[in-house]
């Protein structure tokens, strides 16, 4: 049955939509079967995923699999950093809970993650599956073949390894087809980072790898939807039919786990640096704001993005009473990244959040759309089509903002589903 919350959320993903439109840059062209498409695709790719008989199956082995590669990659980490890595303690241990170290339990899972994805594309598995997504998102929402094709990588690679797929097809993509490539990679996530997102949340959330898994699918349709929104495609005839020989290549199974490693290495030491910087940037400001104190307590930057990002929370559908700390949350991932946001969210108690509201937030927090990942994109593209460099910087902040409210849309979908889909 439905309830309110159900229809906050529909109500929420009206405005968001409204949003988009109110920046568009040609306001009276709305792309009408577009949107009804989107929604439909991301409803139907939700219900599919959760509702149908035998799909929580499906889900709770991809959970097993995912469980099956922590342990795995604990094993390699250990072996090369011991006690570091929760490994045998050679002291008495204290506080078992400090013993969880960011860089050595959640970063060395991104570079198996990507050495195996690279496996998977080279023994063609991963490119069968992207271009089954690329054929569903050409039929439902009428893209051109390099677009469907570049969305559909998207929700399996980086925001930088998915354009290397159409590189051969970059100087004929239309502005328009630019900022959906670029909106599309911030707004959702690579398959090595989705898998140390589920292992953060695995403890807080019930099918943890299954909403993360589906967030990032779900999220490719609504950032087509609203990058076509603010940048309109001009009428013309679209890339309709392209090869799927993909400049993206390996020689042979070892090199491809040579340079998925080393690709892994470049995410994880990128992560590590953006968060090193954008911690003690943020701890900076909040040393600057100490002395200003609000209703008994000093004026930090969290407090802030709370308060401006709690009608956002309360749109997609979370409880009044809760929609101040997903706001908080919200604005970490938009100034600090989703993984610091993920980490947040993860620590928080059982009776601090509820069931649907860590659902929500986990499809809110599920994509790229954060500062830091401003410069790597700009940086990524500008090395790929160099004599497009200026059109990219000049969609970078719209395309962020697009991307955002694409995990947001993508919350609100779920949140007017009846909790019936998803057990609870």
């Amino acid at each position: 049955m439905f309830s309110l919350l159900n229809l906050q959320s529909l109500f929420g993903l009206v405005v968001i939509i409204t949003l988009c439109w109110a920046i568009s840059e040609n306001r009276r062209v709305f792309p009408w079967k577009l949107a009804l498409g989107a929604v439909a695709v991301q409803a139907g790719l939700v219900l599919a995923l959760f509702g149908i008989p035998g799909s929580r199956t499906v889900l709770a082995a991809v959970t097993g699999a995912i469980d099956g590669l922590a342990v795995a990659t604990a094993q390699g980490t250990r072996f090369v950093f011991g006690y570091l890595a929760g490994g045998d303690q050679p002291y008495a241990v204290q506080n078992e809970g400090a013993l969880f170290t960011f860089a050595f339990n959640v970063l060395p899972l991104i570079m198996v993650i990507s050495a195996l994805s690279a496996l998977l594309w080279h023994w063609k598995i991963l490119k069968w599956l992207i271009r089954g997504f690329g054929l569903l998102f050409q039929r439902t929402m009428g893209l051109g073949g390099a677009s469907a094709l570049a969305v559909a990588a998207n929700i399996f690679l980086g925001t930088i390894e998915s354009p290397i797929v159409i590189k051969a097809y970059l100087d004929k993509l239309s502005r328009s087809e630019i900022f959906l490539m670029m909106t599309v990679g911030l707004a959702t996530v690579a398959g090595s980072t989705m898998v140390a997102y589920a292992s953060i949340l695995s403890q807080t959330l019930p099918n943890a790898a299954g909403h993360v898994l589906v967030a990032s699918i779900v999220s490719a349709p609504a950032g087509v939807l609203l990058a076509r929104i603010i940048v309109p495609e001009p009428d013309k005839e679209a890339i309709q039919s392209i090869s799927y020989d993909s400049a993206l290549k390996y020689d042979s199974a070892i090199d491809a786990i040579s340079k998925g490693t080393s690709d892994g290495l470049m995410v994880v030491l990128n992560i590590s640096a953006v968060l090193i910087v954008f911690v003690a940037l943020v701890a900076l400001v909040n040393l600057m704001l100490g002395g200003i104190i609000i209703f008994g307590e000093p004026l930090t930057v969290e407090r802030i993005l709370g308060v401006l990002f709690t009608p956002f929370a309360w749109l997609i559908g979370i409880e009044a009473r809760e929609a101040a700390l997903g706001g908080w949350l919200l604005g970490v991932k938009l100034t600090l990244t989703e993984f610091v946001a993920f980490i947040n969210l993860g620590k928080l108690p059982a009776e601090a959040m509820s069931e649907r509201t860590r659902m929500l937030m986990t499809y809110a927090l599920c994509g790229f759309a954060n500062i830091g990942s401003v410069g790597i994109t700009v940086t990524g593209l500008s090395v790929l089509m160099p004599e497009r460099r200026h059109e990219v910087l000049s969609l970078i902040w719209k395309a962020l903002f697009a991307g955002f409210m694409a995990t947001l849309m993508s919350a609100a979908v779920v949140g007017a589903l009846p909790a019936a889909v998803f057990g609870q």
